[in-house]
């Protein structure tokens, strides 16, 4: 890795940079279709939260374990692993928004069947298990879909703004999600947090209806051509700034991100609370999330920020699992939100806007694939150290396999930078990757 690959914008030029940010925090909502877009957005993530506090918390019930959470994160993400680079395909050939109103649809329904089942008593978790999975296949289509179709809502000069506010919308309905998920679950029941979530995706499809075709700016679709899944990897292992960037995400998000595991049991066990404690969490951790998306709008970030920001996450994590109470335990959890919302909104821009429109789709699969594919290994592991040593080392090792991770990247980086500097590649790849 070369110290310029390391110092380059994700706008990939400067002067887009400044513009963005004269512009302000929420230049891209100046795009009709993208306020369209994020509102809509902000209604499913609603929903979204609900039901992954919902989920969690019945398969807790039903098992009794915290391994079983961390086995139903690993079916959700199973497809990924085996599956993930062909939705990007998908993404590439395909219209973008025809295929996010199939995927949109398809959620709600497995939301509502769901939600019948936990309403009427007749849920196993074995049945949470065979949901997992399926809505697992539905996100390989539409997570790298939904990551690259902003692109299509926005001017390239919005693109990474566009990104930041939209993490920053789906962080800031954690506040809510969570609150009103543990208040169902007190009250009503799972089932009905399942059910408001089947609902809450109506709004995405009618946004997509309601966006203007013309106003889109198109990525003509990619033609059908053997070799191009390999042709996409070779695309990325020569540019090691996107490579880098993809090894540092896909073990956070492998072990960093499974958190969740643990939170149930911190709030179960380590502080003795229920369903509310363990939405609360999660309430605090959103609120740090929100302002470091927020920040991620404004920052000029260089691959070296991003990685800091890895090893802070990690950091921040371990150092939850050492506080002594619970004040100074959500303290840390505002930090791990903060940074981890950060690292997570910067990488993603930074790969979007260092790759070429027409392979864009399959290098945010496999982006996603590194983010997500490791949770069938990720998840089940954490939910083991969990049940054997306890919720803090749970979370202790969470935070210590991204910082270490974070650390042997940085090693790598300087490596790279002096074996470059003397052949002079530092400028050729500047000019490579800022082109």
């Amino acid at each position: 890795m070369t110290t310029a690959a390391a110092d380059i914008p994700v706008s990939g030029t400067t002067s887009t940079f400044d513009s963005t940010r004269r512009a302000g925090t929420f230049a891209a909502l100046r795009v009709r279709n993208f306020r369209i877009y994020v509102s809509a957005h902000a209604v499913a993530s609603t929903g979204t939260w609900m039901q992954n506090i919902a989920l969690e918390w019945l398969v807790l019930e039903l098992s009794g374990s915290p391994a079983a959470v961390g086995i139903t994160m690993a079916c959700q993400f199973l497809p990924m692993l085996l599956l993930g680079m062909y939705g990007g395909m998908i993404a590439d050939r395909y219209p973008k928004r025809a295929v996010l109103l199939v995927t949109q649809t398809l959620n709600g329904l497995l939301s509502g069947a769901l939600a019948v089942l936990t309403i009427t008593g007749h849920v196993r978790v074995e049945h949470v298990y065979v949901f997992a999975l399926l809505a697992g296949l539905v996100f390989v289509v539409d997570n790298p879909t939904r990551q690259v179709f902003v692109n299509e809502v926005v001017p390239d000069r919005y693109v990474r703004n566009a990104i930041a506010l939209n993490a920053a919308v789906f962080q800031t309905s954690r506040l809510v999600g969570p609150a009103v998920a543990g208040v169902m679950i007190a009250t009503v029941g799972s089932g009905w947090a399942f059910a408001a979530n089947a609902l809450s995706y109506l709004a995405p499809i009618a946004g997509l209806l309601l966006i203007r075709s013309r106003e889109l700016i198109r990525t003509p679709p990619v033609e059908r051509a053997p070799g191009q899944l390999r042709s996409a990897l070779r695309y990325v292992a020569e540019r090691p700034h996107v490579a880098w960037t993809i090894v540092l995400v896909g073990v956070v998000g492998t072990f960093g991100l499974k958190f969740p595991v643990v939170l149930t049991a911190m709030a179960d066990e380590t502080f003795a609370g229920g369903a509310q404690l363990y939405g609360l969490f999660n309430v605090v951790i959103a609120l740090g999330s929100v302002a470091g998306a927020l920040i991620a709008a404004r920052t000029h970030p260089r691959l070296r920020t991003i990685v800091l920001t890895g090893a802070a996450f990690g950091g921040a994590q371990f150092a939850a699992a050492l506080a002594p109470g619970l004040g100074a335990f959500l303290a840390a959890l505002v930090v791990m939100g903060m940074v981890n919302l950060a690292f997570q909104a910067m990488a993603n821009s930074s790969v979007q806007t260092w790759v070429d429109a027409d392979v864009r789709g399959r290098v945010m699969s496999l982006y996603m694939l590194a983010f997500v594919g490791g949770t069938p290994l990720g998840g089940p592991v954490v939910g083991w150290i969990t049940d054997a040593l306890g919720a803090r080392a749970g979370m202790a090792f969470c935070g210590l396999v991204p910082l270490l991770a974070a650390v042997v990247v940085a090693c790598v980086l300087a490596r790279h930078a002096r074996a470059a500097r003397p052949a002079g590649l530092v400028a050729d790849q500047g000019v490579k990757v800022a082109g």
